[in-house]
């Protein structure tokens, strides 16, 4: 059984354990009587006198506040949980976890846990601790290992780790970008080589078993729990947790738990220091589905031979998305100079096609980290330009006979093991390599109702005998094309499934969403031109990004248009809180700009209908189209007159 069936058949089996519990888990930081913001978790330090008051708000609530003992013994199946069940937990180990936390947990008979980074608290007395690459703080704003003992053998307070020596960065990519130890490999520059799999597995296990033995030296337990620095975690991390002891693991997402939950539980991070009625909103909405504003960028535009141009379009990208304040980039990672849709080549490495560059993930993570915008790698499902025999490729009925396909768009069947298990690689390379938040599944993922007659569809097309086996008598018969159409509607949507599967080994915390076209959405029975059906895709993704381009529709009225789009998305359970109207900034058949006032009245058109995510697509970054200053007075709804 390959990994990748592991995982998906572990998250099978802890689906089925009791789910009733109704978990929080609140991540704290520092406490001071006054917060501060003058160091680097400056946001993220509470006041003395807040943090009292959530503790009160949490009890007069009917909160409990549970600790590590609990979450086992339910597990265990000896005890049940209460139905609003909370936990508290302290990150990095700083002192005033004893000097002001201690005493409320005292006081409210609260048990909490606290993460410690084990190498900061070998340091001694009187020196720095390496906070960060940049920064040192005194080795007296941390904890003391006698503090530690002291809280530990009170009974309220769990000790867990935070890493030995992992809560930083290291070089993850040819730029050298600091990106989380945990879910990065390390590159070499001298070697131009990135850490394989065994190096990195073993760097996991032995930098776990450190932090454990360290925390077991001093205080005479072996931490149950890991808390993964910055949130951050992947598949091979939690395997290496479960075999140093940590079997309870805690990152950085919002949300709620179940028992289900316990191998990866989501925590709820508090920042800027929140009243009591802001810290209420986070308890009761549990700040999900914000609405999302996106911009669809071109690698290929942002690409140069020339390093000093690279960086010069990269600084003028990250700064034209935080000027925009957008949320999310679906960001592209393959080649396409010609523009036909096709990956002719990759923008990181990978099995199976050439890399332009290696420059993806460092796009990404300077997106992510200057721009704080979260990033889908935007691929192709099917259209890879890869060197394989012809059977592997989709195939069509044309002039009376089946011939390779010759749509634009060169697409490897979905129904072929091998071309499938080569898309899973690639998927399963950018993973490896690219720190992401996400993935865009582009619109290559279709089959009309001429396609798939391959080999390896006409196989699968055998294992549904209701169906007509002579092309031209299922073609004939329009109940069979649409029925012919669904399944091939699913076997696209199990495809992106086992693609998915694949990147979430190594990134578990991402989304999905796919490209579609509007006609199967305004006449549902076009599903068996495209294999696309609206609620199968609602279903199938956490998001689905609709082409809601008037323009190229060549719409008589565009506004018209765009009124009866969302009035279809909105007739669907969730298809407004789950779709993405995507609007165009160029008219592709005129080949002009799309006029700003047009846009914007777009935008706000969308706003005045209830639409939540809006995006845009292409950016023009050097001949500044959309106008960052104007689409940004319309497409963030704070902003917005």
């Amino acid at each position: 059984m390959s990994r990748f069936s592991c995982y998906l058949f572990i998250w099978l089996m802890l689906a089925t354990v009791e789910v009733r519990a109704n978990i929080t888990v609140l991540a704290y930081h520092d406490v001071a009587d006054q917060a501060s913001r003058q160091m680097s978790v400056g946001n993220s330090t509470v006041s003395t006198e807040n943090l009292r008051a959530q503790f009160e708000w949490l009890k007069t609530h009917d909160y409990e506040v549970i600790g590590v003992d609990a979450l086992l013994e339910a597990r265990q199946g000896k005890r049940t949980l209460p139905e609003k069940a909370v936990m508290l937990s302290f990150d990095d180990g700083y002192a005033s976890v004893y000097d002001k936390v201690y005493p409320l947990l005292k006081a409210y008979h609260y048990p909490a846990l606290i993460a410690l980074v084990s190498h900061w608290l070998e340091v001694g007395d009187g020196l720095q601790v390496p906070f960060s690459e940049r920064e040192t703080w005194p080795r007296d704003h941390f904890l003391s290992w006698k503090q530690i003992r002291e809280m530990a053998g009170s009974g309220l307070v769990e000790v867990a780790s935070h890493s030995h020596d992992s809560h930083r960065g290291i070089p993850g990519n040819p730029a050298l970008d600091l990106q989380p130890a945990y879910v990065t490999r390390n590159y070499d520059p001298a070697t131009q080589t990135y850490e394989n799999d065994a190096a990195y597995a073993r760097r996991l296990r032995e930098e776990m078993q450190q932090g454990s033995d360290t925390i077991y030296h001093h205080v005479g337990v072996r931490p149950r729990v890991m808390v993964w620095p910055y949130g951050y975690y992947n598949q091979p991390a939690l395997a290496a947790a479960a075999e140093a002891g940590m079997s309870i693991t805690l990152g950085l997402e919002d949300g709620h738990n179940t028992l289900a939950d316990l191998p990866q539980m989501k925590r709820m991070l508090i920042t800027d220091n929140p009243a009591i009625e802001d810290f209420a909103a986070i308890m009761t909405t549990e700040r999900q589905n914000p609405p999302l504003r996106i911009a669809h960028i071109d690698l290929d535009y942002v690409y140069d031979a020339n390093p000093a141009q690279l960086d010069r379009n990269l600084r003028s990208l990250t700064t034209r998305m935080k000027e925009l304040d957008v949320t999310t980039v679906y960001l592209e990672a393959f080649a396409d100079p010609d523009g036909d849709g096709n990956a002719d080549a990759l923008y990181f490495p990978n099995r199976h096609l050439p890399v332009r560059a290696d420059l993806f993930g460092h796009v990404a993570w300077r997106l992510r980290t200057w721009a704080h915008a979260r990033v889908y790698a935007w691929l192709p499902v099917l259209a890879f330009r890869v060197k394989a025999p012809a059977d592997w490729f989709v195939h069509e009925w044309k002039d009376g006979k089946i011939q390779p396909g010759s749509h634009i768009y060169q697409r490897l069947s979905p129904y072929h093991p091998e071309a499938r298990r080569v898309i899973g690689e690639i998927y399963e390379d950018l993973a490896r390599y690219a720190n992401i938040n996400g993935i865009l599944f582009h619109d290559d993922a279709i089959l009309s109702d001429f396609e798939d007659l391959s080999p390896a569809g006409l196989a699968d097309l055998a294992s549904h005998p209701e169906l007509p086996q002579d092309f031209q008598r299922l073609h004939a018969e329009p109940a069979h094309r649409l029925q012919w159409a669904k399944h091939k509607t699913r076997a696209l949507i199990d495809l992106t499934n086992e693609l998915t599967a694949r990147v979430r080994y190594y990134r578990p915390g991402i989304k999905t969403a796919r490209n579609m076209y509007t006609e199967p959405l305004l006449r549902p029975h076009a599903e068996e031109w495209y294999a696309q059906s609206f609620p199968a895709l609602l279903e199938g993704y956490d998001y689905v990004a609709l082409e809601a381009m008037p323009f190229m529709e060549k719409a008589s009225d565009p506004r018209q248009w765009l009124t009866d789009l969302v009035s279809r998305v909105a007739a669907h359970p969730q298809g407004l809180s789950k779709t993405v109207f995507e609007l165009q900034a160029v008219d592709w058949n005129t080949r002009t700009d799309i006029p700003m006032p047009v846009m914007m009245e777009q935008v706000r058109q969308l706003r005045r209908a209830g639409v939540q995510h809006i995006g845009y697509y292409p950016d023009d970054m050097v001949r500044n189209h959309p106008h960052t200053g104007d689409l940004a007075s319309v497409l963030d709804p704070r902003r917005a007159p």
